[in-house]
């Protein structure tokens, strides 16, 4: 049985950390026609789900935007909107490797990379 998510505008929140924010900013200023970034999730990787997240070019006009600072916007398409909010966005450095990190609340399992993820 599915469980469907119901909730009003008022309680819709996906929020990026400052480090999230400053690699979103780099990647802004490396593409003029950006926009924004967009969050969406897709049907793949080992647990079910993949975050999406990539430069917006063209909005649809079917995303919802939160600003997460002056001078930057993230789109999260309505699709996505049930699977990632309360998410918070976070870039973080281990070693050599640097990555986006998706602190879900609704993820109910991760798949051991990370990458995907089960409501």
């Amino acid at each position: 049985m599915t469980q469907v998510n119901t909730f009003s505008p008022d309680d819709i929140s996906v929020s990026m950390t400052e480090n999230a924010v400053a690699y979103a900013r780099k990647q802004l200023a490396s593409d003029t026609n950006a926009k924004g970034i967009v969050l969406g999730v897709k049907k793949s990787g080992c647990s079910g789900f993949k975050y999406d997240l990539q430069l917006l070019r063209t909005i649809e006009g079917n995303e919802k935007t939160f600003q997460v600072a002056d001078d930057v916007l993230l789109y999260v398409t309505a699709e996505a909107l049930p699977y990632v909010n309360g998410t918070e966005i976070d870039y973080a450095t281990q070693g050599l490797n640097s990555t986006m990190v998706f602190n879900n609340p609704n993820a109910k399992d991760e798949c051991g990379c990370g990458e995907s993820f089960n409501i």
